[in-house]
């Protein structure tokens, strides 16, 4: 005899996947749709142990996990499917895929961790493809509990349900996804091309912080503003100087480019070097002699260190900057030039001017576009790099074949705070290729300032009142033994009490007696 469902009764499965469809439709409506919670309630309707949704980017052609329910959050972040994975030939076929028993399965390659044996019973697996019109963009699966004669009819049917109801949703994370990576690409291409221009043979760096610095390098090289480059010293600041000025316009890059180091010379011969003098302008001008700023015409000139130069010097390096002419020592007539200033230094100029030894007016002269250099500590990712450019260059100059550096030499260069900079790390790597005996730079081959707590894996460990308590007992120790067992000399030396003294030692049951030392008659001294 036929029976008729009674769709009055919550028993009914056809009246419960109707329920859940339209909760999964007023979810999908919503302006940001959730797809964990919509697959969450699918789920349980499956019953399912997990849901997984994919969706494959047709920009690099990868399948990734876009919602889920059951999977981890790290496993849904870095799962990618490769071509043989069952995922994958869904999405490749457009055929829905069902496997009885998915333990016995070579091409399921569980690469979210699931449990595939719950209390003895195998898991079954369906995975249907989701479409857009007629593409298909991704995927949906579940893992639920094998039953024998089951057919998954019903639940096959509901996942194409939903996975259309999905399309327009997933269609448009596809586009976002795709849009997305397009970016990626194009913002890698695009630094690579700038660290091209910027000449990657003498600045290593792919940092961050490096890639904004060679960003306002390209901005400003084809300019004629002045650049004042600031950072601590040995981060480099005369290549950034380099890499403005041959970057910088066809016509300007073809002539000299004059450095000069303002701490270099003494106060007396420093204005003769910038601006030239007059025969007889003072004793020994016994010829007339043009300066770096007549010599750099059409080019550039590098003032490191401006924060030395002296008060006078300033004066006139501003009448440089304002009127674009100088004076000779010894002359009175102007003479124009046509020279690209860059300067650089590792004072802070601002405290200078308010204590009276750097002009204000030249200041704001020279500061039109500042570069910023960070210190080595604040962009560790680059010491691998210069690391290894700096191997490869000594082990040409020292005429030796250095092959490669060592995971705890890395660690241990990523760990120290480089006061030095870059110098003093060019300066630890020649060290190294010096004493590298096997082709190999080793924890050995650093030098001695390198090896931290840290790095040698030898910190302190416990908590503060254990290591306190350390350090105390070998203090009292150190302390015996110096005064060889005299107690009341160790409680003189570390300032406290006979009776502390006393008490402490009790507590570390340190015995005085062991560092007491014997003269030969017997004696104890």
């Amino acid at each position: 005899m036929a029976s008729l469902c009674n769709f009055s009764e919550n028993s009914c499965y056809g009246r419960k996947e109707l329920n859940v469809l339209l909760q999964l439709s007023d979810m999908l409506s919503e302006k940001e749709v959730d797809l964990d919670v919509a697959l969450e309630l699918l789920s349980e309707h499956l019953h399912a142990e997990r849901v997984i949704l994919t969706l494959y980017n047709r920009e690099n052609s990868t399948i990734k996990i876009e919602g889920s329910y059951g999977v981890s959050a790290e496993d849904k972040k870095n799962v990618i499917y490769t071509p043989k994975d069952i995922t994958s030939r869904v999405i490749l076929t457009g055929e829905t895929v069902l496997i009885h028993k998915v333990r016995e399965e070579p091409s399921f390659h569980n690469l979210t961790h699931a449990t595939l044996v719950i209390d003895g019973m195998d898991l079954s697996f369906i995975g249907t493809p989701v479409r857009y019109k007629s593409e298909i963009i991704g995927s949906i699966s579940f893992l639920k509990l094998y039953r024998n004669n089951y057919t998954f009819d019903e639940d096959a049917r509901l996942l194409k349900v939903f996975g259309s109801m999905l399309g327009r949703t997933l269609h448009r994370r596809q586009e976002y996804a795709e849009e997305l990576e397009q970016l990626k690409q194009e913002n890698s291409n695009l630094k690579n091309e700038l660290r091209t221009r910027i000449n990657p043979d003498y600045i290593k760096g792919n940092s961050s912080k490096m890639n904004e610095v060679f960003g306002l390098i390209d901005r400003v090289a084809a300019t004629d503003t002045t650049v004042l480059i600031r950072g601590e010293s040995g981060v480099g600041k005369e290549l950034i100087a380099d890499a403005i000025h041959y970057n910088g316009t066809s016509e300007r890059k073809k002539h000299q480019f004059i450095k000069m180091n303002c701490a270099a010379l003494p106060e007396s011969l420093i204005e003769s070097e910038l601006f030239g003098h007059e025969k007889g302008a003072f004793t020994g001008a016994d010829k007339q002699r043009i300066g770096h700023f007549e010599a750099a015409e059409g080019g550039s000139i590098f003032l490191d260190e401006i924060g030395e130069m002296s008060l006078s010097t300033q004066a006139k390096l501003l009448r440089v900057l304002q009127e674009k002419e100088i004076i000779r020592l010894g002359s009175t007539q102007p003479i124009k030039v046509d020279v690209r200033i860059i300067c650089a230094t590792n004072e802070n100029l601002e405290k200078l001017i308010s204590e009276g030894k750097f002009r204000e007016d030249l200041y704001y002269r020279i500061n039109v576009f500042p570069i910023y250099v960070p210190p080595l500590r604040e962009r560790v990712n680059d010491i691998p790099v210069l690391a290894n450019f700096f191997i490869e260059k000594f082990s040409k100059h020292l005429n030796k074949e250095i092959k490669r550096i060592t995971s705890m030499s890395i660690d241990m260069l990523m760990v120290y705070s480089w006061p030095g900079n870059i110098r003093e790390l060019e300066n630890c790597m020649e060290r190294a290729c010096i004493l590298s005996q096997d082709g190999v730079i080793r924890a050995q081959n650093l030098p001695p300032t390198l090896q931290t707590s840290l790095s040698t894996k030898t910190q302190l460990t416990g908590t503060l009142e254990a290591i306190l308590g350390r350090l105390e007992k070998q203090t009292l120790i150190d302390s015996m033994i110096q005064t060889r067992g005299n107690m009341a000399k160790s409680a003189s030396q570390l300032g406290i009490t006979e009776r502390m003294m006393g008490i402490r030692m009790k507590k570390y049951n340190i015995n005085p007696k062991i560092y007491k030392i014997k003269e030969k008659d017997g004696n104890s001294i």
